[in-house]
């Protein structure tokens, strides 16, 4: 992973947060090649989170780029509480509190999500990949980060963490409904009418088994 000049500003935005956050976001920085999502966003415009958690992600995206304007959700009070509280005087990014299956009208010029549809059943990921494409303008993009499935090794012990964060610890709201393979998320995203859909694996030098999957909303 690169070091990035806006890594140690984003981590720095939770300096004030309790222990717990600290050690989440922390955690999640040194698991998560947030670098290579910031790389494929648009530089500018209007970009949606879904799933924000803490809002590492969003937050990254935003001082990474200033003519970003980030938008982030999720159904976690908790998280989102974390996430306002990171913001800083002058900040353009929103957190917002949603209910399952709400999410703001838009139009974005990028909606992303990081590590969220193994928290869905095959029925809701479908809906969410369709919901958030009806989101984005034309020639928007849609990225998302899930873990796949293969090396088999690193998705096993993917899955065992995300049960553990989801069953056993609630560190993230929902149940753990098994990882799928990048080609099939692709499809997905073929399904709801985007084009230039690309997959690309992300697991080289880490753990788990991280794939990027891309797509762009015709017009």
């Amino acid at each position: 992973m690169s070091a990035s000049p806006s890594s140690g500003v984003t981590l720095g935005r939770y300096r004030a947060a309790s222990l717990g956050v600290r050690t989440h976001v922390g955690v999640r920085w040194r698991t998560c090649p947030i670098p290579d999502v910031d790389a494929v966003v648009p530089p500018s415009g209007a970009v949606l989170e879904i799933g924000c958690g803490h809002g590492l992600v969003a937050n990254y995206l935003a001082d990474a780029a200033a003519d970003r304007r980030v938008h982030g959700v999720d159904i976690d009070p908790r998280k989102i509480d974390a996430a306002r509280a990171s913001l800083r005087p002058g900040d353009t990014t929103v957190f917002d509190l949603v209910e399952p299956g709400e999410l703001p009208e838009g139009p974005f010029d990028a909606v992303v999500i990081v590590d969220v549809l193994y928290l869905l059943d095959d029925a809701g990921r479908e809906e969410l990949v369709a919901a958030a494409c009806g989101r984005l303008g034309p020639g928007g993009v849609l990225v998302v980060k899930e873990l796949g499935v293969t090396p088999v090794w690193k998705a096993r012990l993917a899955s065992a963490q995300e049960r553990l964060s989801t069953g056993v610890l609630g560190i993230t709201a929902g149940r753990h409904h098994g990882l799928e393979s990048l080609e099939v998320l692709a499809d997905r995203f073929r399904r709801a009418g985007l084009v230039d859909v690309s997959v690309t694996r992300l697991d080289r030098g880490w753990l788990h088994p991280h794939g990027l999957v891309t797509g762009r909303r015709g017009g």
